[in-house]
């Protein structure tokens, strides 16, 4: 019997989670050479095709529909054992801030899971706009950070590259024509300069219709169909989708989230830390916590 190596099977459900190859890379942080190496290294691992062309992208076999579900507990399998045995004793407390792009759809699951490892350990989560974040970490308000990353820094202990794309309500837009509608956050946001920037350099014609302060006033512009707007597919959900292609839109930069953990948090914070690089597959530029 061949073991198998965690890291193929992270890479292998990127590529479930995000849908192509190249999405898969941007989440592993690897290239999708690198990608497309480690699937031909699982399929001779575990002796079958996992992936089949379909059209100009790849799509799971019956074998890699049968082993997401495998994969997915052993990698929880891992995750839980390691939580177990850091968890026993542990106490402390600590403070999680994050972008609402990772609230919704990442940390519920290693929270929970957190939680009920870690019984004696406080959490405290804060969940906002990245420059209102980093400001409440360098303030000290704040020990483990995910968020866009605004400038290299000297604690930064994990890089999270992931494609931004343009999102629309899943209904269609209300109006349509050849100017932009455009629903952005207020400046200062890096999402907003990236849209702006691209559609410029693109020459496209543009209007902001919508503006917010916030995350949950950019999703209601978006979801009413007023406007598109410019984010990464974390931010998807059942209410918004992909429009780039549909649309015709010039594609957007990479969006770098960053993990940082203050030097001084209390080890417990360490150990989610490390936890969080683990689940999201962050490349490493740091040493471990």
């Amino acid at each position: 019997m061949r073991l198998i190596d965690p890291e193929l099977l992270r890479t292998f459900l990127a590529f479930v989670d995000g849908g192509s190859l190249a999405r898969a890379a941007a989440i592993v942080g690897r290239s999708p050479s690198a990608v497309t190496a480690q699937m031909q290294r699982l399929e001779e691992t575990v002796g079958e095709p996992l992936l089949a062309v379909a059209g100009r992208g790849r799509a799971l076999t019956p074998a890699g529909e049968d082993l997401v579900i495998h994969a997915r507990r052993i990698l929880e399998a891992q995750r839980d054992a390691w939580l177990s045995l850091r968890g026993a004793r542990a106490d402390g407390r600590f403070t999680l801030g994050a972008t609402q792009d990772f609230a919704d759809a990442v940390l519920p699951d290693l929270l929970r899971a957190f939680a009920r490892s870690h019984p004696r350990v406080r959490i405290e989560l804060r969940v906002g706009r990245s420059v209102e974040l980093a400001r409440a970490y360098d303030d000290g308000a704040v020990d483990v950070l995910i968020a866009l990353r605004a400038a290299p820094a000297a604690d930064d202990l994990a890089l999270l590259r992931e494609p931004m794309i343009w999102l629309g309500a899943r209904q269609g837009l209300v109006f349509d024509g050849d100017e932009i509608a455009l629903a952005l956050l207020d400046p200062p946001c890096g999402f907003r300069a990236a849209a702006l920037g691209a559609l410029e350099a693109a020459g496209r014609r543009h209007r902001i219709v919508a503006t917010s302060g916030s995350l949950a006033g950019l999703r209601a512009a978006v979801r009413s169909g007023i406007a598109v707007t410019l984010r990464t597919a974390r931010w998807m959900g059942e209410d918004l989708a992909d429009v780039t292609d549909a649309m015709g839109l010039p594609p957007g930069p990479a969006a770098d989230f960053v993990i940082r953990l203050r030097r001084a948090a209390e080890p417990v914070a360490r150990d989610f830390a490390e936890l969080l690089c683990d689940a999201l597959g962050a490349e490493r530029i740091g040493g471990r916590p």
